[in-house]
């Protein structure tokens, strides 16, 4: 019987991950799709994708699957025969490729089975996911963002719009995209004529987000084909101008992949343009924010002073008040709440953990 699950310490998977020489990609891909009995198809990929060394996080659920992974070059081929094999719903599948990778963006293999492949928290039975807003390739996005009448819509997490977005874009203030979707309904309610044009980082809230729009009267309902990614691809490839500015967010390793060279951002502590998000090194509160190089040698990488002075406990004392904290605090804190004045300047944010 294969084993379905890691049994390997993360920091020991890392370390084999950092001492690897074989070169990896980074792909993200999603797919809406009906899916009778999750946990077989989830055990069916991980066990060939485990195979093949893919790390990454996938979630999958009967509505579809939606993943991040690294995988080998040298088994690229055969994960797209598996993937491509898997359902006939993924024979056709859009492979998103990061516009920035260094090969480490993971370091396991984590495949779950959830009620959401992305957690929107509509319970309305009548609501058909099915039936999406319009596609719009990097050209259309292009002739779209001149026109007057078209307003553009971020679907992402405000801290993923603070380092990056489509230039005039709208922010939907939010921590989660379930609070998002009912929150852009009505910041856009008086706007129901016009072009709505939704974007992510690879589609697939933006995707959801449109259909939602549609199903409470949304009249032109566009959302970008591929996200972010695909968008600066494409743009790229075909030298179009480029009208996302910034770095675009990202749920590994990286936090990031730079776009433009523009930094747009500032750093939580001092103020200076920054883009560089981190995780407080005090590893109780590990809250996401960002940081300069200066700030982080003055910090010790971490949010705030009294995060610093906790560093010293002995590891026992970080393990007891990391058990009693509870699992309000994960990896990715990004609240809009305030939580802590830090040398009397900045503004620092805490919350939730969502990928």
């Amino acid at each position: 019987m294969p084993v379905l699950h890691n049994r390997i310490s993360n920091q020991k998977l890392k370390e084999k991950m950092l001492a690897e020489t074989q070169e990896r990609q980074t792909l993200s891909f999603y797919k809406y799709f009906a899916l009778d009995n999750p946990n077989m198809f989830r055990d069916k990929l991980y066990s060939q994708w485990n195979q093949l060394s893919v790390f990454g996080r996938v979630y999958i659920a009967k509505e579809g699957i939606n993943a991040q992974i690294s995988v080998p070059i040298d088994h690229y081929d055969d994960f797209k025969v598996s993937l491509f094999n898997a359902h006939p719903a993924l024979e056709q599948i859009r492979l998103n490729t990061a516009l920035e990778d260094n090969g480490m963006s993971f370091w396991v293999l984590r495949m779950k089975v959830r009620q959401r492949i992305v957690a929107d928290g509509i319970e309305d039975e009548t609501f058909n996911p099915a039936h999406t807003g319009q596609y719009l390739k990097a050209h259309e996005v292009n002739e779209m963002i001149k026109d007057p009448d078209a307003i553009f819509v971020d679907m992402r997490n405000h801290y993923e719009y603070e380092v990056g977005h489509f230039k005039n874009a709208i922010k939907v203030p939010s921590d989660t995209f379930r609070e998002q979707l009912p929150m852009a309904v009505d910041m856009l309610k008086e706007d129901k004529e016009k072009k709505i044009v939704l974007y992510c980082t690879g589609g697939i809230r933006c995707e959801k987000a449109s259909a939602y729009l549609l199903h409470h009267g949304f009249k032109n309902v566009y959302h970008i084909e591929g996200g972010i990614i695909e968008y600066v691809r494409i743009a790229k490839k075909k030298d179009l101008p480029l009208h996302f500015v910034g770095k675009n967010f990202v749920f590994d390793e990286r936090m990031g992949e730079r776009v433009s060279e523009e930094v747009i951002s500032h750093c939580h502590q001092c103020e200076q343009f920054c883009d560089t998000h981190v995780n407080c090194h005090n590893s109780v509160c590990h809250l996401l924010f960002i940081q300069c190089a200066i700030c982080s040698e003055k910090f010790s990488g971490c949010c705030s002073t009294s995060c610093q002075e906790k560093l010293e406990f002995l590891p026992e004392e970080q393990r007891l008040r990391r058990s009693a904290r509870g699992n309000h605090i994960k990896i990715f804190n990004k609240s809009k709440d305030v939580l802590e004045t830090i040398m009397n300047k900045s503004i620092i944010h805490q919350g939730n953990k969502e990928c």
